[in-house]
């Protein structure tokens, strides 16, 4: 494969800005006393709420592909840091729904936030045919390595 072709560049691309994204989660996670791992986790929490998924430890677990003796020890220690609250499932009982605290929310956006508002601005500059061919590359890319990680 050409490692000077327009695709292949696309390839370097994007494994950049994963580095990028990468090294901010980790710079985020050490001025606030986490762990990367941490990160993840409020991560897909975060995406699962946005999803209108209900989180469970066991949910998370699969997730971040933690056993329950490591996925409960994540959990107790953001629920120390006041960055997620277990509660109980209204439809069942017996169920435990994991929820990110307002606290965290406002610690990502603080971080986050003018990376996001920058991002924003650059995708603004794209019409809705560029837009959807970007968000049709990036979601099978998405699907490729989701199907990669799980082999």
């Amino acid at each position: 494969m050409n490692d000077q072709s327009p695709v292949m560049e696309l390839v370097h691309l994007l494994r950049a800005v994963t580095v990028e994204f990468d090294l901010l989660g980790a710079e985020f996670a050490a001025r606030h006393g986490l762990h990367p791992t941490d990160v993840r986790a409020l991560i897909h929490l975060l995406d699962a709420a946005r999803e209108d998924t209900p989180a469970t430890p066991g949910w998370l677990g699969r997730q971040m592909r933690l056993n329950s003796a490591g996925i409960t020890a994540l959990i107790d220690r953001l629920e120390r840091l006041e960055l997620v609250r277990r509660t109980k499932d209204t439809t069942d009982r017996r169920r435990v729904l994991l929820k990110v605290e307002e606290k965290a929310t406002e610690l990502g956006w603080s971080f986050f936030g003018p990376v996001i508002a920058e991002v924003v601005a650059v995708a603004e500059g794209f019409d809705t045919s560029e837009l959807k061919t970007v968000r049709s590359f990036l979601t099978a890319v998405l699907r490729t390595t989701q199907q990669a990680r799980s082999t």
